[in-house]
């Protein structure tokens, strides 16, 4: 199983959903939260050019934020993905 990274925030109810989403599919992930390491979430913007959170990546892949993984998972693309 590749490398998961979240990109995530305290009170954020899509990252809550993405990590559930996650764990539902027996995903370990690990979580980066921008709220409490200071820079962190600078450095996620000059990642990924986006300001919001969640922000994910299997493998070097940037999958995007809730929306973009649960597509994937819809379409049944992200099985493959945690596989690779």
């Amino acid at each position: 199983m590749p490398e998961i990274i979240i990109y995530s925030s305290t009170i954020c109810p899509y990252c809550t959903m993405a990590k559930r989403l996650l764990t539902a599919k027996g995903a370990r992930y690990t979580e980066l939260n921008v709220d409490t390491t200071p820079g962190l979430r600078e450095e996620m913007m000059q990642k990924t050019k986006r300001r919001t959170v969640p922000q994910i990546y299997i493998g070097d892949q940037h999958i995007g934020g809730f929306d973009e993984l649960r597509a994937l998972d819809l379409k049944k693309q992200l099985d493959p993905l945690l596989q690779a």
